[in-house]
């Protein structure tokens, strides 16, 4: 089985297992068909988007205990909807991405400058 590529070209690497993420609930950004989301983007939440993403109707705060679910707060990686990521960035909201942990697939639908602009960097420790 051939690996999963992250936008850097490597092995795709885990975004985060506290709380555990990706479509699959495995803590990596990886994709499948069943993913009709597309959950490929590595980013760490800030208020901003989170409050962006509630407004839109994707609320990632409240904790959701019957699908186990704790409620992000900002700070938090989770694997985002490439197509939410790009909405946020066009809004200018968009949250830092972890590149090595974001799949290659999110290539398809947001160029690389668009997330090379949000790489996350420890000047973002503390959101």
């Amino acid at each position: 089985m051939v690996a999963d590529l992250n936008v850097l070209g490597g092995e795709l690497q885990s975004c985060c297992a506290q709380p555990l993420t990706g479509f699959y609930r495995d803590g990596q950004c990886r994709t499948g068909p069943e993913d009709t989301g597309t959950h490929v983007v590595c980013a760490i939440m800030t208020e901003k988007f989170l409050s962006f993403t509630r407004s839109k109707g994707n609320d990632l705060s409240t904790p959701i205990p019957y699908y186990n679910f704790p409620g992000l707060k900002s700070g938090d990686r989770w694997c985002l909807c490439v197509s939410r990521w790009r909405q946020a960035y066009l809004e200018g909201l968009a949250p830092p991405v972890v590149l090595e942990a974001t799949h290659k697939k999110a290539l398809e639908i947001v160029p690389f400058e668009w997330l090379l602009e949000h790489k996350y960097t420890h000047e973002h420790k503390g959101l």
